[in-house]
């Protein structure tokens, strides 16, 4: 939708009205100055509405892409609204989350639509007794389980670049798409 001219829209600050009283009895003014009302309007309309141009939840749709950029939101024209209004909204919690169980989680459900776990962490081990052997080593790579949301399908590729992005650079992450939520015998 362009904003550079809607049609009627009247202006909130007619010019015609504010000219000198010399000019208020001219035909030829008052036209004029109404042509220019008609340009501005849309202007004023939207300063008048600015905060909610800078609002995801109720920006106009085709500002969430430009007002995503601000904040380094994944944005995809192809999502529905509501989950691209969402992505904008949640962007800078999302960064603070970002290479956390909860952040991966939140991520993949957020871009995809998609339900995850994340079953290992690629974490690090210790002794607490002074000279004892290390435990075993945990595992290297972090398991991340994938099954599909209200949208019925997961795409591989598209899982793999949200790890890519949101997985911390020195851990190894192993996808599993699974048909449904995890069971008990899937190492719950």
């Amino acid at each position: 939708m362009s904003r550079a001219a809607i049609p009627g829209l009247p202006s909130r600050y007619p010019i015609g009205g504010h000219l000198p009283a010399l000019y208020a009895d001219d035909d030829f003014a008052q036209r004029f100055t109404a042509g220019l009302d008609t340009v501005l309007a849309p202007v004023f309309a939207t300063l008048d509405n600015l905060p909610a141009y800078l609002d995801p939840r109720v920006a106009p749709a085709d500002f969430l892409t430009w007002l995503g950029s601000w904040v380094g939101a994944a944005d995809d024209p192809a999502w529905p609204v509501e989950r691209r209004r969402e992505a904008v909204g949640r962007a800078m919690e999302l960064h603070r989350w970002r290479g956390t169980r909860r952040g991966l989680v939140e991520a993949l459900r957020l871009a995809l639509g998609v339900h995850a776990e994340v079953a290992d962490d690629g974490a690090a081990v210790w002794s607490a007794t002074p000279g004892a052997d290390l435990p075993p080593p945990p595992p290297a790579e972090v398991l991340v389980r994938v099954w599909p949301g209200e949208g019925g399908q997961v795409d591989p590729d598209r899982v793999q670049e949200v790890l890519t992005a949101m997985c911390p650079v020195h851990t190894v992450c192993r996808l599993e798409i699974l048909p449904g939520p995890p069971t008990d015998d899937e190492g719950r």
